[in-house]
């Protein structure tokens, strides 16, 4: 189930968003608010996955208050105005609603959210000692051989694997520290956006890891711990 919040600061809004929730089967509804600061309330003591949020709205307008959520709480703007929607996307809207919008139309934006959610909470695991492990893209399970993976750069919520057989890489949403705490050991952070296979380096040039056309920085929190890697071999 996703629990969420609606908040827009017109009541007959409200009242529409309201109907759709409680009509749709995974949505669980945890309060409706005239305004960004009592969404703040209500975020306080509740943990809210999504927000159907208005960008129009007086004291802090949607898109401010959509910057300062955490990373796992997600956002469908609903808004009478088609000029936001390209800002809406800038800060990683799952969804836009432009107003009036249909039961159908909101039910479309809340499957695409479900299927984001159900993706973030697919964790495929592999056995100790194993050469591989599967990642879920673009709906489909792919392996990933170690022997293969040269790095793998963190985007907010997705990575992308980057392997030495491939021309492009392969998207998955998952974090760069659930990552971390599932490769094995041979695999090492360099900087916030990069984890590398030691194996693979052969290449250093002004403290970047150079693999064919990609450099990667090494960040001052992990040099020591690659220098140390750099003495031992």
């Amino acid at each position: 189930m996703i629990s969420c919040l609606i908040v827009d600061d017109e009541p007959i809004a409200l009242d529409i968003l309201e109907n759709y929730v409680k009509k749709t089967p995974f949505l669980v509804l945890r309060g409706r608010c005239a305004g960004a600061m009592d969404a703040m309330k209500i975020m306080a003591t509740e943990k809210i996955d999504l927000l159907f949020l208005d960008i129009q709205m007086p004291q802090i307008n949607g898109l401010e208050f959509s910057k300062t959520l955490h990373d796992d709480t997600k956002v469908i703007f609903t808004t009478a105005f088609e000029q936001y929607a390209l800002d809406g996307f800038k800060v990683n809207a799952l969804g836009y609603l432009l107003k009036p919008f249909n039961y159908t139309e909101f039910l479309e934006a809340a499957m695409r959210a479900k299927e984001w959610f159900d993706l973030k909470q697919t964790k495929v695991s592999q056995p100790a000692g194993s050469d591989s492990m599967f990642v879920k893209s673009e709906y489909k399970l792919v392996k990933i051989e170690f022997d293969k993976l040269l790095f793998i750069e963190g985007l907010k919520d997705y990575a992308k694997f980057y392997l030495q057989d491939k021309n492009a890489p392969i998207l998955s949403l998952m974090t760069l520290k659930s990552l971390e705490e599932s490769l094995p050991s041979y695999f090492m952070r360099v900087h916030r956006s990069y984890i590398v296979n030691l194996k693979k380096v052969t290449t250093i040039e002004r403290n970047e890891i150079v693999f064919g056309q990609a450099s990667i920085p090494v960040a001052e929190k992990y040099k020591d711990a690659f220098q140390g890697f750099l003495n031992s071999k």
